[in-house]
């Protein structure tokens, strides 16, 4: 892909977090990440023509977002990341079994095939849409299964953005707490990206943190239903085209690596402090600008198509999964 092409996405996506850094640091009840995708959505209502756009945007939303996470390893510790993902492999453990299990009951009792509702059950358990574009050839679902998943999940994000930091202050959440929960609550990284630091940077930081140890279980979920799809075209007496093995390299969320890589650099001290507050802030605004080229890319003309029983099955599963972190944390004493 040539630059050139990039480059108006990547602008438009740079003047709305230029923006909400600016204005963003006044609304700490809002914060610049999530100004910045309201921004982009608010944009993307009035600027309906943006193929000259659609490139940069997608390089900012996928890219820069990633390229972001990893420069904020160098404001971490090693000794935080182990603090904070012992406590979220535990949450973990009983969000994903939730999310797949009430996922496949509450598909059932609402007529949703069972290719979606597992695709919404990865979406709101592991990391929204990455999860389910990773799952989606492992079982060979439709187009039209994943884009009404995305939809369902989607939803979830907006609103939890938005509502995650008033519940998290009314509840009297401590950093920690707020940070595990957004964590494994909240769907899509830009989206606990967003819902962690409109609460504060701290629990930012460590919702940031619990998000990558969770995005890490897509490993594991996509070989067991590689293993699943393969029964089932046995059963259809079908040949599968798909290399799993090589799937399953192209779906693993290789940044994560480097993040942790920038984490143990800092932790031996070889960032001086000063330049760590820097790249932390570049950090920041990287991903407001990922958030404001999501916001401006979003198909909203297929969040009206998605139909009702994949968005109630979203909201179900979705409001379960928040229900049981909740739960399992309280049961830990994090609360």
């Amino acid at each position: 892909m040539k630059v050139d092409s990039l480059l108006p996405g990547v602008f438009a996506a740079f003047a709305i977090a230029l923006f909400s850094f600016f204005f963003g640091q006044s609304i700490p009840l809002v914060g610049p990440s999530v100004l910045a995708l309201g921004m982009g959505l608010g944009l993307n209502l009035i600027f309906r023509q943006k193929r000259a756009l659609a490139p940069g945007l997608k390089f900012t939303s996928k890219t820069i977002l990633r390229l972001a996470i990893i420069l904020l390893g160098t404001s971490l510790s090693m000794g935080q990341i182990v603090m904070v993902g012992r406590y979220s492999l535990i949450v973990m453990v009983f969000t994903l079994t939730a999310a797949f299990g009430f996922g496949y009951l509450f598909g059932r009792l609402l007529n949703v095939n069972w290719k979606m509702s597992t695709l919404i059950s990865a979406g709101t358990g592991i990391c929204g849409g990455s999860a389910i574009v990773a799952i989606s050839p492992t079982i060979d679902a439709d187009e039209s299964d994943v884009t009404y998943s995305i939809a369902a999940t989607f939803i979830f994000d907006i609103a939890m953005i938005v509502l995650f930091p008033m519940m998290g202050r009314w509840l009297g959440l401590s950093d920690l707490a707020y940070g595990l929960w957004t964590g494994t609550a909240v769907n899509d990284t830009s989206s606990v990206v967003a819902a962690g630091y409109a609460f504060s940077n701290a629990a930012g930081e460590f919702a940031t943190i619990v998000k990558l140890t969770r995005t890490l279980s897509i490993i594991p979920i996509v070989l067991i239903f590689s293993w699943v799809g393969a029964i089932q075209k046995s059963k259809a007496n079908e040949e599968s085209h798909l290399n799993r093995w090589e799937h399953l390299k192209n779906v693993t969320p290789w940044f994560i690596f480097l993040f942790l890589v920038m984490a143990a650099v800092n932790s031996m001290g070889w960032i001086p402090a000063s330049l760590g507050v820097k790249l932390n802030t570049v950090s920041r605004f990287m991903m407001a600008m990922a958030l404001g080229a999501i916001g401006l890319n979003t198909d909203l003309d297929k969040l009206v198509q998605a139909g009702i029983n994949p968005m109630i099955l979203g909201f179900i599963v979705s409001v379960i999964v928040v229900v049981v972190s909740l739960a399992v944390q309280f049961g830990l004493g994090q609360l």
